[in-house]
């Protein structure tokens, strides 16, 4: 099954790991509250008041960040975490980030954050999507009992 297929290769896996860390992390700051988040209600109160996202896009942004990371760092349904997580990076871009210029805020002189962060995880979303897990996945072990 295409889902699952990936060649044994070890940058992919690299680069699938690097971007589950990073997440995770934010994912886990948007349902745990760790690393300085607000949890989940905190987030959603966020999202849904401040940001008027609508609720349902709310709750799919921060499960494709927390669960999306959490599949990205084991490798299983890679390609599935990978678009969700790209769709998010692309709504952040039209919705918020794109008015802000290509350049992050590092100088605080700017309204908001650019989209230059944004463009670089669409990219290693656009590589795990077409080319799957690599090695070290669950989705290759998958792939390999189906042959």
């Amino acid at each position: 099954m295409r889902l699952f297929a990936t060649p044994k290769d070890f940058v992919l896996t690299i680069a699938r790991l690097i971007l589950g860390i990073v997440f995770f992390m934010h994912g886990a700051q948007k349902v745990l509250g760790w690393f300085g988040g607000y949890g989940y209600t905190g987030t959603m109160h966020a999202f849904t008041h401040m940001m008027h996202i609508p609720a349902p896009f709310a709750f799919l942004a921060i499960m494709a960040e927390f669960l999306g990371g959490l599949g990205l760092i084991v490798g299983l349904l890679t390609r599935i975490a990978a678009l969700g997580i790209g769709i998010e990076m692309l709504v952040a871009i039209f919705m918020f980030h794109g008015r802000n210029g290509l350049f992050m805020n590092w100088s605080g002189t700017q309204k908001g954050e650019g989209y230059e962060y944004h463009l670089l995880v669409l990219a290693l979303c656009l590589v795990l999507f077409v080319k799957g897990a690599g090695a070290a996945s669950i989705d290759r072990l998958i792939a390999r009992q189906q042959v």
